[in-house]
């Protein structure tokens, strides 16, 4: 299958609701595949965390292409990365993207860790249509930070993110991501608004995927949460050692050691 024929597989499967799963290296890019997605996103703050960043554009953006590279090529499902916003190159980033393997970008609007950073919605719908220009084939997934980052009213809130989500899907955006929603009744007013695909970010207190579905919202990622998941079994093993002597967390639940050899054995 060619990269190309990966994108309008990837862009075809928002016709539905699905779950993203995010994966921040090879191995659980492939358990993901073994899983049955037909799709896996990146995890720009799984990726940072493992290696040695903080998450927020810490990690140079060649090591995060790296590691977009090593995901997409261990698996035949297509891979959307998530590159933040974009380096300080978005453009150049989205092209190097698609060359590491990645059919997909998650680009979000906000480069700083506050709402006063956020890029002005002219510069960000000008990065879009010159990302869809240049890399016509890639699955664009334009992210606002107005629920994540923002504050104000839900109600002003819910304005500003309809004014951008709408700006960035007429740019040329094929999904449109509003990551740091719970509320069903905030959902409801973005998917009955925009009519495009929504991207929910999972965290706890989100509706159930069923609710999802019947709410409009197509994409669900998980984000980092799975990886964050795994440094707190790491936790867990450790405490266990320390605290009650013994060791079952570490060999209770392991993935078998035959299984995981045989995901990277070069037929």
């Amino acid at each position: 299958m060619t990269q190309e024929d990966k994108a309008r597989m990837f862009a075809a499967i928002h016709a539905n609701t699905f779950v993203l799963p995010n994966a921040w290296d090879a191995a659980s890019a492939r358990i993901f595949q073994e899983e049955k997605f037909t799709a896996i996103g990146t995890t720009s703050a799984g990726i940072a965390f493992s290696w040695g960043y903080a998450d927020g554009q810490h990690i140079p953006a060649p090591e995060m292409l790296a590691a977009v590279k090593r995901i997409a090529g261990a698996v035949d499902v297509p891979v959307s990365a998530d590159v933040e916003a974009g380096y300080g190159d978005p453009l150049g980033t989205a092209q190097r993207v698609w060359e590491a393997g990645a059919v997909g970008i998650n680009l979000e609007d906000t480069p700083g860790e506050t709402e006063s950073t956020r890029t002005s919605l002219d510069s960000q719908v000008d990065v879009i249509r010159r990302i869809r220009s240049a890399v016509p084939d890639m699955v664009v997934n334009a992210r606002t930070d107005v629920f994540l980052k923002g504050t104000g009213e839900e109600e002003s809130r819910i304005a500003e993110a309809l004014e951008r989500l709408k700006a960035y899907r007429d740019a040329g955006a094929h999904c449109l991501f509003a990551p740091g929603i719970k509320s069903s009744q905030t959902i409801a007013a973005l998917t009955s608004d925009l009519r495009a695909p929504l991207n929910i970010l999972a965290s706890p207190g989100l509706p159930s995927i069923d609710k999802m579905r019947k709410l409009g919202v197509k994409r669900i990622s998980l984000g980092s949460g799975p990886m964050r998941a795994c440094m707190g079994l790491i936790v867990q093993i450790a405490q266990e050692i320390q605290n009650a002597g013994n060791y079952q967390a570490a060999v209770g639940g392991a993935y078998p050691y035959s299984e995981a050899n045989r995901l990277f054995t070069r037929r």
